[in-house]
């Protein structure tokens, strides 16, 4: 019976480690859009998405015109995603990760979430701003 019990457990062990994970979204083409309906300049969208990342505690690195790497560092965790945009779209992808089981294909869930509230982050941003 107690043999039983520990082979259980195991496999209980093993579905809820599993249960962390899940496949990794990324924000591909996401439209600018903002309040006013008018263009925006490169650089006015380089502020929102800075702002937008800083203001969730993401660190903004603009590495080019069109391009900011953001890291996040939340207790053991690190993720790193490249924010590659333009006056009309943009697109949050995987760049880095510890911590966060990632195995090519599947990731940690709280990774999902933290980029799609920047992601949220970011839509708000831009369409207040402008």
């Amino acid at each position: 019976m107690l043999n039983k019990t520990i082979v259980l457990l195991i496999i209980l062990s093993m579905f809820l480690i599993g249960c962390r994970t899940s496949p990794l979204v990324e924000v591909t083409n996401e439209s600018i859009t903002t309040g006013s309906g008018k263009a925006v300049a490169l650089s006015a969208v380089t502020h929102d998405i800075t702002q937008a990342g800083v203001g969730l505690g993401w660190q903004m690195k603009k590495v080019k015109p069109g391009y900011i790497l953001a890291t996040l560092l939340l207790r053991k965790h690190m993720v790193k995603v490249n924010i590659h945009y333009s006056t009309t779209e943009y697109s949050i992808t995987y760049n880095d990760s510890n911590e966060m089981n990632y195995d090519g294909t599947n990731i940690h869930t709280n990774y999902n979430n933290w980029v799609q509230n920047l992601n949220n982050a970011i839509r708000t941003q831009v369409f207040n701003n402008n």
